[in-house]
């Protein structure tokens, strides 16, 4: 029965829903749930899947794959161009002092030249899968953090080719090990002679190139000409199966041919549609990636030699650790995001499977040491979210900047009667308009690099998370009247709305919200001051497209007005009925009917009543000789 694949893929799922589930419940990275669910119905805990995990990990790359195809789309070359610095920089230090650091660590435990070498490329190469999921679910790709990241992991993605190209140069031998141990599998790099193989990596990475601009793209042109989406859909899953097919064909990791096919897309007309069919994906197969990691934890390797795996996890630890924070301190990062980097990128990544497979298919490993290195790789992978965690919660709040600037003498007020959490693009315009009328506020904010560029334009700023109580203290929510939550994450307002219940009961809050869901969620909650972002634009544009057709603008005016009123209504009315799918389509379906008909009636009576207010000859006479 363990054998069924049908049986395996309800593994993974239930144990994707039930740790996933656990882990967000009590506030942990949905990362930490899939390795738990790995490890839980792995073969060396429960046993559902595979024998000895073999095969999971090899089909899970897909996920991995998928990834590094989106994060190719995304790195246009004029991007990467303005990025050299912060990718060539600090990318280039931290693989360069790692390797160094690496090579004398295993040379000194008496390990060959060549197997030291091997294994401080690998070991200098970061975990993109874990880390950049982390930065995402958590926000923090718009931070100076986020950015120092995603340069040193693009530049690690990038230098495994040139990694892979010179293993080869490593081996005296022929290649043997993948024979009897994959005689089915056989690449073409294991066909050619020694000489050879750096030359095939390169011309593999050629013919990437130019297939991706001179069939790839006209492909697509002639799949959109049919107007069916099913096929779109496929062409993208055709170009990156295809792509991975190749490299590994080759025999080398799909994931590095799939960034590349995503670096030459990225320039095409089809780039944000190849993203959002492919993103839905990437996801379901990067958490079947993290459970195959956490399967793959051999626990009778660790019982053979438990010291001497644990003291070279640590070493490897320590030694990625240093590096990262003396690298953001080379570049300038604040001490909250040095802390940020060190604790994110600290683990040995995904590609070091694929760089110590390669080099075990050339002879330059030896089977004990091949097991060692996999599970110290899949151990410092799975407790990489763990040592974030206590970075987050023990040692952030304790050294992360929190002092305020103070105001210059001819500012008016000592303390802020406002306190506005979060200053993005939503934040800054709230921020702005009220200091052009005079009006300041607390502005709390989670980027220290932001924190410094608000104090130099003169607004009293804290940095920290908003969600706690000393910080909001610290900014005067005691003195306070409003606090506006302006930022895009609900758990943040839902925690903030928590404590003002509790605690300052005087304090009206004003919510920010994406979307109707998490206005219903709020409202549920007792909130009543929520701001849908997306509700005045849409309307805006709505009545500009009507203006241009010949509608009366004072008119349109008050039918956004009543618009609005109405849809407001018709919010607190549907929020009790969220649970119940049925009910609320059912309310729904009646409260837009009943909203155009009110709305038809305005519209009827306006044109009557009011429309001869705005747009008349005479008020347009006043304002062109207002104009002159």
């Amino acid at each position: 029965m363990t054998g069924s694949l049908l049986f395996e893929a309800i593994m993974f799922l239930l144990g994707a829903i039930i740790c996933v589930s656990i882990a967000k419940r009590l506030g942990l990275s949905s990362v930490i749930g899939y390795l738990l669910a790995g490890v839980l119905i792995g073969p060396y805990v429960l046993g559902f899947i595979g024998e000895e995990g073999e095969g999971i990990l090899h089909f899970a790359e897909f996920g991995v794959v998928m990834m590094l195809f989106l994060i190719g789309l995304e790195i246009e070359p004029k991007n990467f161009w303005k990025m050299r610095k912060t990718i060539l920089g600090m990318g280039g230090i931290q693989v360069a002092a790692t390797m160094l650091l690496s090579y004398l660590l295993f040379n000194f435990l008496g390990f060959d030249w060549k197997v030291s070498l091997v294994i401080s490329m690998a070991v200098a190469l970061s975990s993109t899968a874990i880390a950049m999921q982390t930065i995402k679910e958590k926000g923090l790709m718009d931070t100076n953090f986020g950015t120092s990241a995603f340069s040193i992991l693009l530049f690690q993605d990038i230098i495994v080719i040139f990694m892979l190209g010179f293993i080869p140069l490593l081996s005296t031998s022929v290649s043997t090990n993948a024979t009897n141990t994959h005689s089915e599998s056989s690449s073409l790099l294991e066909s050619l002679p020694m000489g050879f193989q750096t030359l095939a990596i390169i011309l593999s990475v050629v013919l990437i190139i130019v297939v991706g601009k001179y069939l790839i793209v006209p492909m697509l042109r002639k799949v959109a000409k049919t107007g069916v989406r099913e096929l779109l859909i496929a062409a993208a899953l055709l170009i990156v199966f295809g792509i991975s097919f190749l490299m590994e064909f080759v025999g080398i990791s799909p994931a590095l041919g799939a960034f590349l096919g995503g670096v030459v897309l990225s320039n095409s007309e089809y780039k944000h549609e190849l993203e959002s069919t492919l993103e839905p994906f990437k996801n379901l197969l990067l958490g079947l990636f993290f459970m195959a990691v956490g399967a793959s934890i051999n626990f009778i390797v660790i019982a053979k030699s438990p010291f001497t795996i644990g003291g070279i996890l640590i070493a490897i630890i320590l030694i990625k650790a240093f590096v990262l924070y003396v690298t953001g301190t080379i570049f300038k990062l604040k001490l909250d995001q040095k802390l940020l980097l060190t604790f994110s990128l600290a683990q040995v990544g995904e590609f070091a499977f694929v760089l110590l497979s390669f080099a075990f298919g050339l002879n330059i490993l030896e089977q004990e040491q091949m097991d060692m290195l996999l599970v110290i790789t899949a151990l410092s992978m799975a407790i990489t979210p763990i040592i974030s965690i206590v970075n987050e919660r023990f040692i952030l709040p304790k050294v992360g900047t929190k002092e305020s600037v103070k105001r210059p003498m001819d500012h008016i007020a000592k303390s802020q009667k406002i306190i506005l959490v979060g200053f993005g693009h939503f934040g800054s315009t709230i921020g702005r308009f009220l200091r052009s009328h005079g009006v300041e506020a607390t502005i709390l904010d989670h980027d220290s690099n932001r924190v410094d560029f608000l104090r130099k334009m003169g607004f009293e700023v804290y940095y920290g998370d908003a969600t706690r109580e000393d910080l909001l203290e610290s900014a005067g929510i005691a003195e306070a009247k409003i606090v506006i939550c302006a930022t895009n994450k609900i758990a943040v307002s839902k925690a903030i709305s928590k404590i003002i219940k509790e605690k300052y009961p005087q304090v009206e809050l004003m919510i920010r919200t994406k979307n109707r869901y998490d206005a219903y969620e709020l409202l549920n909650n007792g909130e009543q001051n929520i701001y849908r972002e997306s509700l005045e634009t849409s309307l805006v544009l709505a009545k500009d497209v009507l203006s241009k057709m010949g509608f009366r603008k004072y008119t349109l005016n008050r039918q956004v007005q009543n618009f609005i009123k109405y849809d407001e209504d018709s919010l607190r009315r549907l929020a009790t009925e969220t649970k119940r799918e049925d009910a609320y389509i059912f309310k729904a379906k009646k409260e837009l009917e009943q909203q155009e008909k009110f709305l038809n009636e305005d519209f009827k009576r306006g044109i009557v009543e009011f429309d001869n207010h705005w747009d008349s000859e005479h008020i347009r006479e006043i304002l062109n000789k207002s104009k002159k």
